[in-house]
């Protein structure tokens, strides 16, 4: 899933190329991806984009006379830039916004129609999507300690709670845990302030590392590589791969439909943490330190 730093390049690649220009046509072409029919959503044609917001995850179109038009990328949801006349991807893409310097289409890769466009009137009907996490980049130590810390669950759940923290998900959090040093099973209620304190740099300092190169990569075009899985990353999708700061193999604990990757080294002082799949299969050849696979 695009989490912030992926969601805010886009949103600056699509200001500078369609903020003051009239939307002239939407064409939804899977009906599944409009999840409003009320205000119709080809009545926000031939009003002018005023400003490209993030919210959250998701990307919104302001334009004049209060329409919104919100935009969800879910999983498998991208964004591709055409050129006036371009041709669209085949049946990956489910909508397309036409402005007369070219238009944005909406994709979605794989069989599983998660990708979401809301139309809406008014700030209070846009306000519905704003989950109230806190923007990581607007707050201090002390307010981020205060809201993840209103609820006792484990850093990895916390961090990707769209109600506590706006923006990040499964790839990010990652990243941050590890840059932390922390253990994405620790839980919120028992850290201590240095702990705190690293987390709250971590989490800054990955997002504004990433924002950067992302937005090199893509400052004289549209961004086209949009992935949760980076070789520059440091644990997140690299399981089994060398730990980029202590060498050991990264590992990773799978649950529904994601995994979470962490360094035993780094991170939970060598322990390797229970898989639910594999350490109930394995019992008790279950490797229960780093030391015992290396």
């Amino acid at each position: 899933m695009p989490e912030l730093p992926d969601v805010e390049t886009y949103r600056h690649a699509l200001a500078v190329r369609v903020i003051g220009q009239k939307l002239e046509r939407t064409r939804i072409l899977n009906p599944f991806v409009l999840r409003t029919a009320v205000p119709p959503i080809g009545d926000a044609a031939q009003n002018r984009v005023t400003e490209v917001r993030r919210l959250g995850k998701r990307l919104v179109l302001a334009l004049e006379n209060e329409w919104f038009i919100v935009l969800h990328l879910m999983i498998a949801g991208r964004l591709r830039w055409l050129l006036p006349h371009g041709k669209p991807p085949g049946r990956i893409t489910l909508a397309i916004f036409d402005f007369a310097t070219g238009s944005l289409a909406l994709t979605e890769a794989g069989t599983r129609r998660r990708a979401s466009i809301h139309c809406v009137r008014g700030d209070e009907a846009l306000a519905a999507f704003d989950a109230g996490g806190l923007e990581v980049f607007s707050v201090d130590l002390a307010a981020f300690t205060v809201r993840l810390a209103s609820e006792n669950h484990t850093l990895k759940r916390a961090l990707t709670d769209p109600r506590l923290i706006a923006g990040i998900g499964n790839a990010y959090s990652d990243e941050i845990l590890h840059r932390a040093r922390l253990s994405p099973i620790a839980l919120t209620g028992k850290l201590k302030p240095d702990e705190w304190a690293r987390l709250f740099d971590a989490t800054r300092a990955v997002l504004a590392e990433w924002l950067e190169r992302l937005q090199s990569q893509a400052r004289d075009t549209f961004p086209e590589r949009v992935t949760a899985f980076r070789p520059e990353m440091a644990v997140h999708g690299r399981f089994g791969k060398p730990c980029p700061v202590c060498g050991a193999p990264v590992q990773r604990i799978v649950y529904a439909e994601n995994e979470c990757n962490y360094c035993a080294r780094c991170q939970t002082g060598g322990v390797i943490l229970a898989d639910r799949a594999l350490s109930r299969l394995l019992h008790k050849s279950w490797p229960r330190s780093i030391d015992a696979i290396e």
